[in-house]
């Protein structure tokens, strides 16, 4: 989606007027400091101090407040609270955030307000506390409910169902009764998202994840399976064929799928680098699909919208998360997203060319017409740098933990290794600079370390910069005075097929997130420097200037936008594979083995595949294959 197609589509959206009934929720974070406990006199035990409270609305409400978010002017709720704080509080929060609430009903026997209390413990999350698993709705409130919906329904768009609890508004007899509003209506579009009853609501579009898809046709996953892309697609063509009207699958870090009577569409996901929490993130894919549904865009259009909205709010920690437009728009814009995601978990599905290594992941239609062939330096050609993670990870566990190296127990160090080698995993490719923003982030989360004692980005990379290059430049020595070749410090035969390349006139140039004088000192370390004829990039010290995006964009205003066919990347860094694939060029992923310098990287291979690697490769020893598959004769 262009930025222009979306900023249009946010304009429109908040003219349209949505309708959102079901089960209106409150989350309630309670943050516990136990340093100011003390023994209570009542009952001798020690008291739990809450030193902060946090509230935000789920559920029903959640859907709500996500759609006045991002700009939806209009929202109408139709749900029930108890007589009760927590109901003023959520009628209190409602209205602050735009959201009307004139048909919220209170009813004052059997119902007590929807509360998840969620206390913490520093990160941890302890047993929730619940309240309103008791309720029954009334018949009486479930008829006020709907005739307060039929009034309106002439005015609204579209209507949103929520059925979030067992004990919440969707009693039997209340379905039956939304279901006759529907057949009713048909000229209306109805969504509901229902967690227990999705094969009712007749004539109502449905949003559901994989997992509820796959259940509703008898197939029953242990949360720690995987539900799998031929088990989705005809979980979607069987619920398709029964309800006869538009669904939405989502599967979180795999993307989603919309199915209709044209077929099925695919929607990626977004490749998110920093931390997430999924809380709420259904809710928000439904209320930016909605949204463009009311405005009259299309089912892909929708999705597209719902993938944006849902990938804002996973990015924020500790809170039942929205998206305003301006969020909407930043992570739309130039975004990165998540390529074929199950054939990258499964090297099973892997398909490769006759006879070679090299792993087709997408078929080119026509024959390529190699002139510019980009290359990533560390990994792709280069070892020098191999064991870097090894590097990294101890500095920034250091970084994190600060004074507390040394005596934190084994449960909080293995929390920060964890999100250290998350982090690593997540930003590998990208500039050292970044990543170190990204470290910066997690010493301010985990609060081990005095604000004033942080350092900037600027001052973890030279902590990491001086024990990297100590490695390399023994390396360099042991170069120097013949202990090892060039042969033992580049993956196999990427000399000699940069040297093949050059001889077929194909121009060729070097990136690398390194700065760009060390790139050029080891290139001719290494001796291919004079291959690349100065075109030789790498990090620039900004970390708003990405060197590797800054080439690419340089190869395309040089050579023209409708010849972005004819360049080629070799890289084993996503960054470099997932820019050029955005661009319309092809990609070659580099799955290399840096240690051996030869042979398959799992790990590599699926983020390679992530980030649109059309093929990929360990090494450069099929380079005749190669060769010929990218028609250089």
């Amino acid at each position: 989606m262009s930025p222009q197609f979306l900023k249009e589509v946010l304009s429109k959206i908040k003219e349209s007027k949505i309708a959102v009934i079901g089960d209106f929720c409150l989350d309630a974070y309670w943050f516990i400091d136990e340093s100011k406990s003390e023994i209570s006199i009542e009952t001798g035990k020690p008291t739990t101090p809450v030193r902060q409270q946090k509230y935000s609305l789920g559920g029903a409400g959640n859907v709500a407040n996500n759609l006045t978010s991002i700009g939806v002017k209009d929202v109408r709720a139709f749900g029930v609270i108890g007589s009760d704080p927590f109901g003023a509080e959520m009628i209190g929060i409602m209205n602050g955030n735009g959201i009307n609430t004139r048909n919220m009903m209170v009813q004052e026997n059997n119902w007590a307000t929807h509360v998840y209390i969620k206390p913490h413990i520093d990160e941890d999350e302890q047993s929730r506390i619940d309240f309103g698993n008791f309720n029954i709705l009334s018949e009486e409130t479930a008829d006020s409910i709907i005739a307060s919906l039929r009034i309106e329904l002439n005015e609204v768009d579209l209507v949103i169902i929520n059925q979030q609890v067992p004990s919440g508004i969707h009693t039997q007899y209340f379905r039956q009764k939304i279901t006759d509003v529907i057949r009713q209506f048909p000229d209306r579009i109805f969504i509901t998202d229902s967690r227990h009853f999705s094969d009712q609501y007749t004539g109502s579009f449905r949003k559901m994840n994989d997992r509820e898809a796959v259940r509703l046709c008898m197939v029953n996953k242990n949360p720690d399976e995987i539900v799998s892309y031929p088990e989705v697609i005809n979980a979607a063509e069987r619920l398709f064929e029964r309800y006869m009207k538009p669904l939405f699958i989502t599967r979180g870090s795999r993307g989603s799928i919309v199915t209709d009577d044209k077929g099925i569409l695919e929607i990626e996901s977004m490749m998110i680098t920093s931390r997430t929490d999924t809380v709420g993130a259904g809710d928000s894919y439904l209320a930016g699909a909605a949204a463009a549904l009311a405005a009259g865009y299309s089912l892909g259009t929708a999705g597209r919208l719902g993938t944006f909205t849902a990938g804002v709010t996973v990015q924020k920690l500790f809170q039942t998360g929205t998206a305003t437009p301006e969020e909407v728009m930043s992570i739309a814009t130039d975004a990165d997203y998540i390529y074929h995601p199950d054939i990258a978990e499964d090297i099973r599905q892997a398909k490769y060319h006759e006879d070679s290594e090299i792993e087709i992941i997408t078929r080119w239609h026509r024959h390529p017409e190699i002139k510019h062939a980009i290359l990533d330096n560390d990994g792709t050609i280069s070892t020098l740098r191999e064991g870097w993670e090894q590097i990294m990870a101890p500095m920034m566990i250091r970084a994190i933990l600060g004074d507390r190296y040394e005596d934190a127990d084994e449960t909080v160090f293995t929390k920060v290794k964890s999100a250290v080698d998350d982090l690593i995993d997540k930003t590998t490719g990208i500039q050292t600079l970044r990543q170190m923003v990204h470290l910066a982030g997690l010493v301010r989360e985990f609060g081990f370390v005095e604000e004033g004692d942080i350092l900037d980005a600027h001052g973890y990379k030279e902590i990491y910069n001086d024990d990297l290059l100590a490695l390399v430049r023994r390396r360099e020595e042991k170069l120097r005075r013949g202990e090892i070749t060039i042969d033992d410090q580049t993956i196999k035969n990427a000399i000699p097929f940069l040297k093949l390349l050059y001889d077929k006139g194909i121009k060729l140039w070097l990136t690398s997130g390194t700065d760009t004088a060390d790139v050029k000192h080891e290139a001719a370390l290494l001796g291919h420097d004079y291959l690349f004829e100065g075109r030789i990039y790498g990090g620039t010290g900004n970390i708003n200037s990405e060197a590797k995006k800054m080439v690419l964009d340089s190869i395309l205003d040089s050579i023209g936008k409708e010849e972005a066919a004819s360049i080629i990347t070799f890289g084993d860094g996503p960054v470099e594979i997932r820019e050029t694939h955005k661009r319309g060029g092809l990609t070659a992923g580099v799955a290399s083995n840096e240690l051996r310098r030869f042979g398959l990287n799992p790990m590599k291979r699926t983020r390679l595949i992530k980030a649109g690697a059309d093929i990929i490769i360990p090494d450069f020893s099929q380079a005749d294959i190669l060769l010929g598959m990218l028609n250089i004769i």
